[in-house]
C-alpha cells in the first residue's frame, strides 16, 4: 500500500486560540501564583509554596500573604488522572518530611518484580533490568494521589478551583500576566445556551503550566517563543482498565512481546492494588508504522493470553481509561522552561523516564523546584532587591518590578538550571537513549537497550536522533478485527461507559479536523480526509471519537476521554467546558 503520513492532514496548532495579547479583565481574579493543572506537578508545587509562606507567615517573612491558585478542568481533583501506577515515594518525603509512611496516599510496598516475555500462548521469564526494579516503591491510584494532594493544598490555604479549564495564556508582549477559562454552557453551534458561564481571566506575578501531556498552552508558548529541543518529543498511547478478581498477582509484573509485533515499541503491566483489584494496561508507542494501530483492541487481545485471562476469569471489570505518554527522554524536554511571568512543569515538560516507567515523581519533584525558584524570585522582590522597595516584614509582594507585574524570567531561571542539574545525577538522563534504541527493532533495541544499562548510559556516545511521530509512514496493517471475540472483551463504547464520562451530547466539538480546512468538525462529520486516514483516526481512538463510514469520517466529540492520541498524529485537541470528559475515580 502506499505510505500513509498522518503529518499530512494534520492541522497546525492553533496558537492564536491558545495565546491571547493583552491585559486581563478588570474584573479578572488576582493571584500572585496560579498553576494551571491539578495533577501530581501543580499540586506539589502549591503545596511546596504553601509551606513558604506558612513559614514566612510564623516569621514574618515576605510571602506572608502570598495568594495562590490551582486551575483544574475536572470537576474534581482526580477525575483526569490516570497511571499505573508504581510510586517513587521520595517526593512525598520531600514534601512532608515528618509524615509516616502509612500516611501517605500509597496502596502498599511492592513485594516483588517480574518481566515476561510472551508469546500467543505461552511466557518466559526474563531477569528484572536494573531500571525497571522497584524494590522500596509503591503501587498507588493517582486518582487517590492526587484528591489526598488537593486536600493537603486547601489545608494550606491554596484555591483550588475545578472545574475551570484554561482556555488561554493572555499574554502582554513576551510576557505571561496570567490565564482565560473556558465559557461554559454553549449549545452545538457554540452559542450561550441553558447554564452558560462566561470566561474568567485570573491574573497571576508567575503562571505555572503543568497541564500534563501535550498540553496546549504550554505547546502554543513554546513555538511562540521558539523554544525547541535536541529531539522531538514522542509519545505512546497507554489504555488502562481495573479488575476486580478472586486472586491478584502477588507481583508487578510487566510482559513484552505479544501481541505486539516486533516493529512496535511498548508493553504491558499487570499490578495487584489490594482490595482484590488489579490494574492492567497496555503501552504501544505512536511511532509504529500501522494504518490500522489500536491500542485498545490489542489490550482486548492481551486479555486472552492464559496467563492474563487466568488473572481475570471469574473477575469484574470496574474502570477503565487512556492517556499519552511522552517518551522522547531527556535529549526531548524543551530547552528553556521559564519566561517571563512562566514555568512548565511535570508531563508538559516531557518529565517520564521510559526506561523505569516512572513519571510521577518527576512531575512532584519539578512542581517543587518550581515552587522554591518561584519563592526565591518573590523573596528577593519582597525584600527590596534590585533596588525594589519591596514588601519585608508579613506585608503582601508587589507585582512592579520592571517586568510589568511579572516576575522576569531572569529571576525565574533559577528552575531550570536546578531541574538540569538534578537530571544529570538521575536514571531519567543515564536511560536519555533507551527508548530510541528501539527505533532499530524489538531485538536490535533489546542489545542496544542492554548495552546503555551496563555502560551507565555511555553507549552509543552521543545523541540518538528521532522525527516526530506524525511524520513516521503508516505501511502495513494489524488487522485486529477478532480481538474482540473473548470473554472478557470490551467494545470502546462500554469501555467509554466505565471511565465516567460525564460529557454533554450537545457540547460545542472542540476537536479540530483536517489541515486544509482548520475548522472544528461537528458531532455528524468530519473534514474531508482521506479513508485511510479516517482508518487511521478510527483504529487509534480508544474511545471510538472517529469513525469510519465508508469514504467519511464521523466524529463523536462527547465520547472523548482526552488521552489525546489522535491530536499526536492528527485532529487537535482543545480545551471544553469543565468538568467534561471522565470521571476516573480508583484508575
Amino acid at each position: 500500500m502506499r505510505p500513509l503520513i498522518p503529518s499530512s492532514l494534520q492541522p497546525p496548532l492553533p496558537r492564536r486560540r491558545f495565546i491571547v495579547e493583552g491585559d486581563p479583565d478588570p474584573e479578572a481574579v488576582p493571584l500572585d501564583v496560579l498553576f494551571v493543572g491539578g495533577g501530581p506537578a501543580g499540586l506539589a508545587g502549591a503545596i511546596r509554596l504553601a509551606q513558604r509562606a506558612a513559614r514566612d507567615r510564623a516569621e514574618g517573612g515576605p510571602l506572608a500573604d502570598l495568594e495562590i491558585g490551582v486551575l483544574e478542568k475536572s470537576g474534581e481533583l482526580g477525575e483526569h488522572c490516570l497511571s499505573g501506577a508504581v510510586v517513587n515515594p521520595g517526593a512525598f518525603r520531600t514534601l512532608f518530611p515528618d509524615l509516616d509512611e502509612a500516611e501517605l496516599p500509597l496502596r502498599g510496598r511492592v513485594a516483588g518484580d517480574r518481566v515476561l516475555l510472551l508469546t500467543e500462548r505461552g511466557k518466559i521469564r526474563l531477569p528484572t533490568p536494573p531500571s525497571m526494579r522497584n524494590h522500596g516503591h509503591h503501587v498507588a491510584s493517582i486518582c487517590e494521589i492526587v484528591r489526598w494532594l488537593g486536600a493537603r493544598a486547601e489545608e494550606l490555604g491554596v484555591n483550588v478551583f475545578t472545574g475551570f479549564p484554561a482556555d488561554a495564556l493572555l499574554m502582554r508582549g513576551r510576557q505571561v500576566v496570567g490565564v482565560r477559562t473556558t465559557p461554559a454552557g454553549l449549545d452545538r453551534e457554540g452559542n450561550p445556551a441553558g447554564g452558560y458561564m462566561p470566561a474568567t481571566d485570573l491574573s497571576a506575578l508567575v503562571t505555572v503550566l503543568a497541564e500534563g501531556t501535550r498540553g496546549p498552552l504550554s505547546e502554543a508558548w513554546l513555538e511562540r517563543e521558539g523554544v525547541g529541543s535536541a529531539n522531538p518529543q514522542i509519545f505512546a498511547l497507554g489504555v488502562k482498565e481495573l479488575w476486580e478478581v478472586a486472586r491478584p498477582p502477588d507481583a508487578v509484573t510487566h510482559t513484552m512481546g505479544w501481541p505486539l509485533p516486533r516493529d512496535a515499541f511498548g508493553g504491558s503491566f499487570i499490578y495487584p492494588m489490594g482490595e482484590n483489584l488489579v490494574s492492567l494496561g497496555l503501552v504501544v508507542g505512536l511511532d509504529a508504522p500501522y494504518v490500522d494501530l489500536d491500542v485498545h483492541a490489542l489490550l482486548q487481545r492481551f486479555k486472552q493470553h492464559p496467563f492474563v485471562r487466568g488473572i481475570l476469569d471469574g473477575g469484574e471489570l470496574v474502570e477503565w481509561g487512556a492517556k499519552t505518554i511522552p517518551e522522547g527522554g531527556y535529549h526531548a524536554i524543551p530547552d528553556r522552561l521559564s519566561g517571563d511571568g512562566l514555568l512548565i512543569a511535570g508531563d508538559a515538560a516531557g518529565l517520564v523516564d521510559v526506561a523505569s516507567l516512572k513519571g510521577i515523581h518527576y512531575a512532584m519533584r519539578s512542581g517543587v523546584l518550581a515552587a522554591d525558584a518561584i519563592s526565591r524570585a518573590l523573596a528577593d522582590r519582597g525584600e527590596g532587591a534590585e533596588g525594589g522597595e519591596g514588601a519585608g516584614g508579613g506585608e503582601r509582594v508587589d507585582g512592579h518590578d520592571g517586568a510589568g507585574g511579572v516576575v522576569p524570567a531572569a529571576r525565574l531561571a533559577s528552575y531550570d538550571a536546578t531541574l538540569r542539574e538534578g537530571l544529570i545525577q538521575d536514571p531519567l538522563y543515564r536511560n536519555r537513549n533507551q527508548r530510541l534504541a528501539f527505533k532499530s527493532g524489538f531485538f536490535a533495541g533489546g542489545v542496544k537497550a542492554g548495552l546503555m544499562q551496563a555502560t551507565g548510559g555511555t553507549f552509543p556516545g552521543g545523541r540518538i536522533p528521532s522525527e516526530p511521530d506524525a511524520a513516521g509512514p503508516r505501511r502495513k496493517r494489524l488487522g485486529l478485527e477478532s480481538a474482540y471475540d473473548g470473554e472478557h472483551a470490551v467494545a470502546k463504547v462500554d469501555a467509554v461507559f466505565r471511565s465516567g464520562n460525564a460529557t454533554r451530547d450537545d457540547i460545542p466539538s472542540h476537536l479540530l479536523v483536517g489541515a486544509e480546512t482548520g475548522a472544528e468538525a461537528g458531532s455528524a462529520a468530519g473534514a474531508a480526509v482521506s479513508p485511510e486516514m479516517a482508518e487511521l483516526y478510527a483504529s487509534l481512538c480508544p474511545a471510538g471519537v472517529y469513525e469510519r463510514d465508508g469514504d467519511r469520517l464521523v466524529v463523536n466529540a462527547p465520547n472523548c476521554i482526552d488521552c489525546k492520541a489522535t491530536d499526536v498524529l492528527g485532529p487537535r485537541w482543545t480545551p471544553r467546558e469543565g468538568g467534561s470528559g471522565p470521571a476516573y475515580k480508583r484508575m
